[in-house]
């Protein structure tokens, strides 16, 4: 009991620190971009009733889409250590495992058969196409005996996001809604609103805290599947309630950014180097960590070729890429 203690007690100070960075990240991503804004503008803005064109802008524009990255990143980071843990497959990640090409097929189809579909409905069709594509890649895997080898998982992965990818591509050419359909998955928060934020963020809420109440389950499972069993644990009950969290929170994040990779794959990785293996450290851990890169991609990509725009999903995948490449040449050891 002394030794649990301890290990929270030593946590506190990797989780204020990450704390920290995250309110210099959020702070920073409302005071930069195109507009010349002031720290005191930000807090005008958020906490007084005062207006100027700087106010506005902060208010109606820059905190929501900020918000949404918070929110956004957090809800992948924590999709992503999940994944993780449960398929004990380092490459594991939403946008790896089909999860964000099925919602952004699932969207093409909404917008071309319900096109006055209004945002809700466009987010129930985005969590129904991410948990499709994941049965379809999980399916893949299942065929042979040991499917759910990293390798195998990945390459059904690709697969059956070319394939949805290719779904969403006909539909929007068919159909001329090809415009509409890459507002959508072109993996930005450009135009976020609050109205938008009201409808997400409570799922994504719902998905947080769930997963922060199944990580002592999610550690023991990350184990191995005989050690949980063993321990009495119901994993197939355990399995089927990670996934639904999963599909909620990739859902969520893809109906309101698009397409999005690499978040779900890095953080995870990053965190675990400094807090250990215990998910009820990782999946805090990831909430803050996955929010403060988000916060820094966005604001790269609104600042390096200001006041033209770089897109968010590029900033992360220039990111991403090598770190993936990394983990496959390490094998998920170096950071476990």
């Amino acid at each position: 009991m002394k030794k649990e203690n301890q290990r929270f007690t030593l946590f506190i100070y990797p989780l204020t620190a990450g704390i920290f960075v995250f309110v210099l990240s959020f702070v920073a991503a409302l005071v930069l971009g195109a507009a010349d804004t002031t720290i005191k503008d930000v807090w005008l803005a958020i906490a007084s009733d005062a207006n100027g064109k700087n106010i506005s802008l902060i208010r109606e524009i820059r905190l929501p889409r900020e918000v949404a990255a918070v929110f956004v990143g957090a809800a992948l980071a924590v999709s992503g250590a999940i994944m993780q843990g449960m398929t004990r497959n380092p490459l594991a990640d939403p946008g790896l495992f089909g999860l964000t090409a099925g919602a952004n097929a699932a969207l093409a189809v909404t917008i071309a058969f319900f096109p006055s579909a209004n945002y809700f409905y466009l987010m129930v069709a985005c969590l129904i196409g991410a948990a499709a594509a994941a049965g379809m890649v999980f399916g893949i895997g299942m065929l042979k005996k040991g499917g759910f080898s990293p390798l195998r998982i990945v390459l059904a992965g690709a697969a059956v996001s070319a394939f949805l990818y290719a779904v969403a591509e006909g539909i929007g050419l068919y159909f001329k809604i090809s415009k509409d359909v890459s507002m959508w998955t072109s993996g930005g928060l450009i135009g976020t609103s609050w109205k938008q934020l009201e409808i997400i963020i409570p799922f994504i809420l719902i998905g947080l805290f769930m997963s922060l109440l199944l990580a002592r389950q999610l550690t023991i499972l990350s184990l191995s599947e005989e050690v949980a069993t063993g321990l009495g644990q119901k994993t197939n009950l355990i399995k089927m309630i990670l996934f639904s969290v999963i599909v909620l929170l990739a859902g969520a994040a893809v109906a309101l950014v698009g397409n999005m990779a690499f978040i779900g794959l890095m953080v995870p990785h990053m965190v675990r180097a400094v807090v250990g293996t215990d998910y009820r450290f990782i999946i805090p851990m990831s909430i803050v960590a996955g929010a403060s890169l988000m916060l820094v991609a966005d604001t790269l990509g609104r600042t390096i070729s200001a006041p033209y725009e770089t897109p968010v999903a590029a900033i992360v995948s220039i990111m991403g890429l090598p770190f993936f490449l990394f983990i496959v040449r390490k094998g998920g050891r170096m950071f476990s």
